[in-house]
């Protein structure tokens, strides 16, 4: 085994691996950039050595810098997590040459795979079902749309050698392949070096469910279950599950054996992942398709980890040592399920724009993911595991994946984990920037969610005028209108005691008018309990002003509230909407109604970066006209492009950027007459 293991990544992957090394007796040596040096998984290794400035392909990218960081340290070998250089052949191969062994698959397997043009021919000629498309040289835009009209839209154009939902681009007609094709390619070459691009045929209602393979140098390949990743975003995973809800025991066999003999093709050994499509229409379940192989580890491991209680990492380690796999195909087994949502800087509330920024608070529900060995350590605490690599105070960078942690809950039944979710949710603390813990929680909660009746086109379909917030129950609005009303009660209690606003022989006020949402409530606290509107509510809590995070039992229900105050109130955060509060005492509460109210200022004549990015191109001038809808720019944020459109139609008055100014978010790049 070996004594001495380096990590080349970051974040809470750098974490993940230092973890299970540790309870392994193995040493950790962590490589970093400028922007990492306080990070976490920095602090968390035994040794760590830096190796540039923030940019990736400054630091973690080149390959020669990891290299000496491990003759530096004698390291004797090299896990990747996932991302940067985990499925690059060369860096594999300057590993082999430098004596340096590899935490992962062959150097063929990753070619084999990392082409995935080359990887559907192997794929098919190993009996593995593919989509149908084109998979050879495309020459230039308007071959593309030759070659998708011969397919039929719709169609996906992909980079080749793409990954993580980067690089692709959903066509329905001609225009959007011309729209896109040059896009797709530029994210292909400045993401992977590699421009080259594939089509193939959009399958109707997909879902997108992936097998995990692990194989050792002695030639034993086995397949740990499916996880269902459907629920995605611009071809991201946002929540994964094992196993699917769609997966029969036949259909799992029948993907796992072609999985198997897809990896044996290639010699695979270590931990990999092949992608599956899988048609939600055909009811007998027979029609599903090869998409790619990831080989390396997967960001939504854990979820698999949960329900076969297998440490993927550990035996990727193992295996790369030369260890045989501990168990056989009959030993894997399911045991309950697991669900992983993935919390992203980034804020649905404003179209899912990326957000970067300080983590002015930060407080997971859980402790991160422990390293003892134990059940409860794949599983959390009562079934609750966070997977993170930031802190409190740290910065969100817009170098990196915008990914803050991971969120995994396992429970008996898919509902148990579910609702384990919706609950954590709900005590997890960031502020400082966007994020999505409300998004994911208002799909947590959704019907169609829970009847899982999934695809990936889920979020578009659900949500096609974005999300505002997950829908409240009146039930719900009057608990929340109780819990305002104890605030209120408790914070003036406090002003009397403390503050001396009040005389010591006067009560605090404890009858309350309460506007939550829009909506009034009349809001009393007696020696009896709470009423709202004069039916009684129950309601335990414990509340000291200048709490930020309450658990309140109301009639037998427990919540998570979130608070932040504001001028007038508060704001309630709680099962995935943000709830805005205002209080009065109820025998000044008509003072409300001659208020005047504030109205915002029209921007829509103006085209507003926003997101702090890189301005990729600029597609009008000044005297131009442009139409509703119409593309104006693009904008490159965390690796991604975004197409800015133009909210209104007009004639550009003055410009005010160019293709290649960095610009922060809300500055102006245009404005229309």
């Amino acid at each position: 085994m070996f004594k001495k293991i380096l990590i080349a990544n970051r974040g809470e992957i750098a974490c993940r691996v230092i973890k299970t090394a540790r309870r392994m007796g193995i040493q950790t040596v962590a490589v970093y950039s400028d922007a990492d040096a306080r990070a976490p998984f920095v602090q968390m290794a035994d040794e760590a050595v830096h190796i540039g400035p923030p940019p990736a392909s400054e630091s973690y990218l080149i390959a020669d810098k990891i290299i000496e960081a491990c003759k530096q340290t004698g390291a004797e070998a090299v896990h990747p997590g996932y991302g940067f250089l985990s499925e690059r052949t060369s860096f594999a191969e300057a590993l082999a040459d430098a004596g340096i062994e590899f935490i992962g698959p062959p150097v063929g397997a990753i070619a084999a795979m990392g082409d995935k043009i080359e990887s559907k021919k192997l794929a098919k000629d190993a009996g593995v079902n593919v989509v149908p498309g084109f998979v050879g040289e495309i020459e230039d835009t308007e071959h593309a749309v030759k070659i998708s009209n011969e397919i039929g839209y719709p169609v996906m154009m992909k980079a080749s050698a793409g990954g993580g939902g980067k690089g692709m681009r959903l066509a329905f007609s001609d225009t959007d392949v011309r729209e896109g094709f040059e896009a797709t390619k530029r994210e292909g070459l400045s993401s992977f070096g590699d421009d080259r691009v594939f089509i193939e045929k959009f399958i109707e209602d997909p879902r997108h469910i992936e097998i995990q393979v692990l194989g050792d140098k002695h030639g034993n390949i086995i397949y740990l279950n499916e996880r269902e990743c459907s629920i995605q975003r611009r071809h991201q995973k946002v929540v994964e599950e094992a196993p699917s809800p769609f997966v029969t025991p036949k259909m799992r066999k029948a993907m796992g054996e072609q999985c198997v003999a897809l990896a044996k093709a290639v010699d695979y050994y270590s931990a990999g992942t092949v992608e599956l499509i899988v048609s939600g229409a055909d009811k007998t379940g027979e029609s599903f398709y090869f998409l790619e192989m990831n080989t390396r580890l997967q960001v939504e491991h854990p979820v698999t980890e949960c329900i076969t209680g297998v440490d993927l990492v550990e035996q990727m380690i193992r295996v790369a040592a030369g260890e045989k796999l501990p168990i056989a195909q009959e030993d894997v087994k399911i045991d309950g399920w697991a669900i992983e949502n993935r919390i992203y800087a980034e804020d649905p509330y404003r179209g899912f724009l990326p957000s970067t920024g300080r983590l002015s608070r930060y407080r997971p529900p859980v402790e991160g993911w422990t390293d003892d060995g134990a059940e409860n350590a794949r599983r959390g605490v009562d079934g609750v595991r966070v997977d993170d690599g930031v802190y409190e105070g740290g910065e969100v960078s817009m170098f990196y994946d915008p990914m803050i942690a991971k969120l995994v809950t396992w429970g008996e039944t898919r509902d148990e984990a579910a609702d384990k979710q919706i609950a954590a949710l709900d005590s997890f603390e960031i502020e400082g920037l966007g994020h999505n813990i409300d998004f994911v929680s208002a799909i947590m909660q959704h019907p169609r969610f829970r009847e899982g009746n999934l695809t990936t086109g889920f979020i578009a379909e659900e949500y096609p005028e974005g999300f505002a917030g997950a829908a409240a129950s009146p039930e719900l609005k009057k608990k929340l209108a109780a819990i305002a009303g104890f605030i209120a009660t408790a914070r003036a209690d406090r002003a009397r005691r403390v503050d001396g606003q009040l005389a010591e022989s006067l009560d605090p006020p404890s009858a309350w008018s309460v506007k939550l949402d829009g909506t009034y409530y009349a809001v009393e606290l007696t020696d009896e309990g709470i009423t709202v509107d004069r039916e009684e509510v129950d309601v335990a809590m414990e509340y000291a002003p200048g709490d930020r995070l309450v658990l309140a039992e109301v009639d037998e229900e427990t919540l998570g509230v979130k608070l932040q105050t504001t001028s007038t109130g508060l704001k309630m955060t709680t099962r995935g909407a943000i709830h805005t509060v205002e209080i009065l005492p109820a025998h000044i509460a008509h003072l409300a109604e001659h208020m005047i109210e504030k109205i915002p200022p029209d921007l829509s004549r103006y085209l507003i970066c926003p997101m702090p990015g890189l301005l990729v191109s600029l597609n009008v001038d000044t005297g131009d006209r442009v139409e509703i809808g119409q593309p104006l720019a693009v904008i490159e944020a965390m690796k991604m492009e975004n197409i800015l459109r133009a909210e209104k139609a007009g004639t550009v008055k003055t410009v005010n950027a160019k293709a290649g100014d960095s610009l922060a978010v809300d500055a102006i790049i245009l404005e229309l007459e």
